[in-house]
């Protein structure tokens, strides 16, 4: 009998693929399991068992595995279920959402080493000078990685140099497994076990009356062990004895001590495992908590539908008190990784070493560590928050699912594939594991609100804010009429200035927002109106005053800033627009003894730069913080007086179905940082249009009334709710293809759909990184069948991929295009 496994890879292809194993492999080996297998000609990869059968593959024959790579199942079946529907749903490979899903550093790769070939004879005087270098080190090292040869030869690209290598048979190329996840390890050291007994120590201290600084160790590791069973580490040995390494490097050479390694933990926690019971909740939480239970037995997800402020996070508190009683485990996901400082200090301040935090900033290693103890189903990361590939790991025992700020679109993934809707997902995770799901907002996504309404979605809803905080002042600063009376000084507006220096005195602190970073998003020649732009997308380039650079926001091209017009070559350039560096300059100049920071995608590169940001503005170090969407989000700061928004209006004006929706959103969760303890907090919206519909319902916090607007609208012109979108994108570096290309698709599609396909158009930004887009907009009615219509475009792509001109394309799928 032949013994056969169904193997999925982390590549975009669209089947599984069948390898032999041993009788002994066979009966080990589950689904969910890790194998090295060659894939290729030469490549080995890690792919994960899906199945055992016994039927050989029928187009090809089945190649060898060459490694188990695990004891225990990676992936659980809940796991591989979830991946499965994302990959249905979202129109992409398995293959696609196994890379995604799981850590980087499980997925090994091989890598090609290079090795003298001994079988031919080495003829120096063939060989070029970097050649005879190469094969002068191969001669001491034996085997050399492509990233040292590239060292070696200081040389970008060494293919060419491998390829004439291999012509003249000096070297082969091996594949061998790179294993990265490496365990962490710690140095610790004890007395060596000659000097335990007490007359044995005693000579030793003798022989060591010259040497004081030896005798000071001993004595200190011996205080160090009193009363703790905890082992001693080598750096804390050197730091409390206040020696060197080389003093304690001489006696582990003399065997006085011994030094060993112990693996630690990369998830850890310093602060005791549990330490309070969540606040007690006021009338409004109390009902609200009621009629979530409410929902929750009726086997629904819930709306928690909260003013800013309201005190949905202490609801969030009871809930997963109550789900931790019951030994389960809790996802609580957040859209914006800054959102998870704050988040964690008031999680870890009640429940201790069982929350663990899960996001992109980690390290590798990091992720795989948690992931091991998410799938273990133990006490420590019980409550895992996280950003939204948290989805992902491996719940043993999920019971509950919470996803804050569910309206924002952060939790939509565009690239690369799977777009897939973290909330969406979240709750079919939860479905699939049988765990409730609640979805908190202050301003919740029309898609949401209508499903509460419709009765599909409990609701539960909070209306004041906590401890009867008055929701803040909003007014409309009309920034036309301030430029006509000469009121502005740079981007700030007499109104603006004084509500800043009246919250400064008051020692009140400030939140400025400005949805653009950079300093100037466009620079302009005065002379010839030339604007420098990016050679592979279709954008200007920003400029960054603090790097003297011009950027990229979509490829990351940068140059420094020329001196003068390139086009025309006089010194006469100039800056159009603004961004968040502006506004920094210019508080700087306009309240010199003011404190400010800058909160922006330049500012948060490091991995605990938006804990910094944030301690500071918590401590009051920092006076006025500038940001941009990163300040909006559930950020929760005591002592904000004053709210400004730079201007509305580039929310507004936006080519989107959803951007007043997006507007009303964004403007209501930023003017809710204002004022969340008494006094009263103010906030200012400089706009050039203070009597637009949506300005006027942020003024007054009217939800129902946008609501109803926005969903009238949507049904007039039909778009989501009232319908589901597939945007099917078309990408390729030559204009002309894209256009024939992408206009076949939309035929095709018509002839199927009529009237329900939009396009093909060019988006706004028509080319990124050297590659043209097109863009076809989907309309599925409700009663038509979502799977059909899939498996109706994948057939036209099969047609599409089928004509030798269209191959080349690129096609990319976005349900529930947002």
């Amino acid at each position: 009998m032949e013994y056969f496994i169904e193997v999925l890879l982390p590549i975009p292809l669209e089947r599984n693929f069948t390898y032999s194993v041993t009788p002994g492999q066979f009966g080990i080996l589950q689904p969910g399991m890790r194998v090295a297998i060659p894939f290729g000609k030469a490549k080995l990869y890690t792919g994960l068992v899906v199945s055992l059968h016994h039927s050989p593959p029928v187009a090809y024959e089945a190649r060898e595995v060459y490694q188990v790579l695990d004891e225990t199942p990676l992936v659980g079946e809940l796991q591989l279920r979830l991946w499965k529907w994302i990959a249905s749903y979202y129109m992409c490979t398995l293959g696609e959402v196994f890379r995604t899903a799981v850590p980087g550093a499980f997925l090994l790769e091989s890598e090609t080493r290079v090795v003298r070939n001994p079988d031919v004879a080495e003829d120096g005087d063939s060989l070029t000078e970097e050649e005879a270098l190469v094969m002068e080190a191969l001669e001491h090292q034996g085997v050399l990685k492509v990233s040292q040869i590239s060292e070696l030869t200081d040389r970008k690209n060494v293919l060419p140099l491998l390829h004439r290598l291999l012509r003249k048979g000096a070297i082969d190329l091996q594949e061998a497994l790179r294993e990265d996840y490496q365990p962490k390890k710690a140095r610790f050291v004890r007395l060596h076990p000659t000097y335990e007994s007490d007359p044995a120590l005693e000579r030793l201290l003798e022989s060591l009356t010259r040497a004081p600084k030896q005798t000071q160790v001993i004595l200190q590791l011996f205080q160090l062990q009193q009363g703790r069973d905890k082992p001693v580490r080598s750096r804390e040995m050197e730091d409390r004895a206040g020696t060197s390494r080389s003093v304690i490097r001489a006696m582990i050479d003399k065997g006085i001590l011994q030094e060993y390694e112990l693996q630690q933990d990369r998830i850890s926690y310093g602060g005791p495992a549990e330490t309070g019971e969540p606040a007690a909740l006021n009338e409004e939480q109390e009902e609200a908590l009621a009629s979530v239970r409410q929902a929750f037995g009726q086997g629904k997800p819930v709306l928690l539908h909260g003013v800013t402020s309201s005190g949905k996070t202490e609801v969030y508190h009871h809930l997963i008190r109550e789900c931790l009683d019951r030994g389960k485990q809790v996802l609580y996901l957040v859209p914006e990784i800054a959102l998870t400082a704050q988040l964690t200090h008031r999680l870890q301040a009640l429940f201790g070493a069982r929350v663990a935090v899960f996001h992109s900033r980690q390290s590798q290693q990091e992720r795989a560590e948690l992931w091991q103890h998410v799938q273990r189903g133990g006490e420590k990361a019980a409550v895992i928050l996280g950003a939204r590939s948290a989805l992902f790991l491996p719940f043993a025992r999920l019971g509950l699912v919470i996803v804050d700020e569910e309206h924002e679109n952060s939790y939509k993934q565009f690239d690369p594939a799977p777009r897939y809707h973290a909330r969406d997902a979240a709750i079919m995770l939860a479905s699939m594991a049988g765990a409730p799901v609640v979805l908190g907002s202050a301003t919740p996504s029309v898609e949401t609100y209508y499903n509460a309404q419709k009765g599909k979605f409990g609701y539960a809803r909070m209306q004041r804010r906590f401890g009867g905080v008055l929701l803040p002042e909003i007014e409309l600063v009309d920034l036309s009429q301030a430029y006509r009376k000469k009121q502005m000084k740079g981007h700030f507006s007499q109104r603006l200035r004084e509500g800043i220096s009246l919250a400064l005195q008051e020692g009140r602190q400030v939140i400025l927002f400005q949805n653009r970073r950079g300093y100037a998003p466009v620079v302009e020649c005065l002379s010839c109106g030339h604007s420098p732009g990016c050679p592979h997308c279709d954008v200007t380039l920003t400029f960054h005053q603090g790097l003297q650079q011009l950027r990229c926001h979509y490829c990351g091209y940068h140059r420094a800033l020329e001196a003068r017009c390139q086009a025309c070559g006089n010194a006469t350039l100039d800056t159009k627009g603004f961004g968040t560096e502006q506004v920094e300059e210019e508080l700087k100049e306009l309240f010199p003894g003011a404190t400010s920071a800058r909160m922006d995608l330049d500012t948060t590169r490091g991995k605990y730069a938006f804990e910094r940001i944030i301690e500071q503005f918590e401590a009051r170090e920092v006076d006025i913080l500038v940001g941009t969407q990163m300040v909006t989000k559930g950020l929760d700061f005591g002592n904000v007086g004053l709210v400004g928004i730079m201007n509305a209006d580039s929310l507004l004006n936006f080519p989107h179905f959803r951007a007043h929706e997006r507007c009303f959103q964004l403007l209501t969760q930023v003017a809710g940082r204002a004022g969340r303890t008494a006094p009263r907090g103010k906030v200012l919206i400089q706009t050039y249009n203070p009597h637009h519909q949506i300005l006027k319902q942020v003024s007054t916090g009217d939800y129902q009334g946008m609501f109803g607007e926005q969903l009238y609208e949507r049904e007039q012109f039909r778009y989501p709710p009232v319908v589901r979108l597939i945007k099917i994108t078309l990408r390729h570096r030559e204009w002309g293809r894209v256009e024939e290309g992408a206009s076949w698709f939309a035929k095709s599609l018509r002839m199927l759909f009529d009237r329900e396909v939009l396009g093909p158009e060019f988006p706004p930004v028509a080319r990124i990184r050297n590659q043209y887009h097109k863009q076809i907009l989907l309309k599925i009615p409700p009663g038509q069948s979502l799977p059909k219509t899939k498996n109706s475009i994948k057939r036209i792509e099969q047609s599409f991929d089928a004509i030798s001109r269209f191959r080349s394309i690129r096609v990319i799928y976005n349900v529930d295009y947002i």
